[in-house]
């Protein structure tokens, strides 16, 4: 039997560390572009509709930070920019995938996520 209780209140659980990461509604949105393969600023605005440019660079630099998200910048005129996932930030893709299967399991019927 597995005990969760263990974690609790420790600075160095592995599930707030993950949640930390995690954390915030467009996070996990832009993990999933990235999972598609590399992008620039303007496709993952594009995808992600109603996201600030604002929210997108503080997302897109926190994920960097934490070595989840690789930024390359190349040395044209205009630069370009594109953003893509590290190996840790590939470590995600099955979490990713369980929280899209448990999504569907949902449904389209938002009466079915309270019961």
């Amino acid at each position: 039997m597995e005990v969760w209780s263990d974690f609790v209140g420790e600075r160095g659980c592995p599930i707030e560390r993950a949640v930390d990461v995690l954390d915030g509604k467009w996070t996990l949105l832009i993990l999933r572009e990235l999972f598609q393969g590399k992008r620039r600023f303007g496709e993952l605005r594009a995808t992600l509709r109603g996201i600030s440019p604002k929210t997108l660079t503080e997302r897109l630099r926190f994920l960097e930070a934490r070595g989840v998200v690789r930024r390359t910048i190349f040395p044209e005129i205009p630069p370009r920019v594109e953003y893509c996932l590290t190996a840790r930030g590939q470590e995600a893709r099955p979490v990713i995938e369980a929280l899209r299967d448990w999504g569907e399991s949902l449904g389209a019927d938002p009466s079915r996520v309270g019961a």
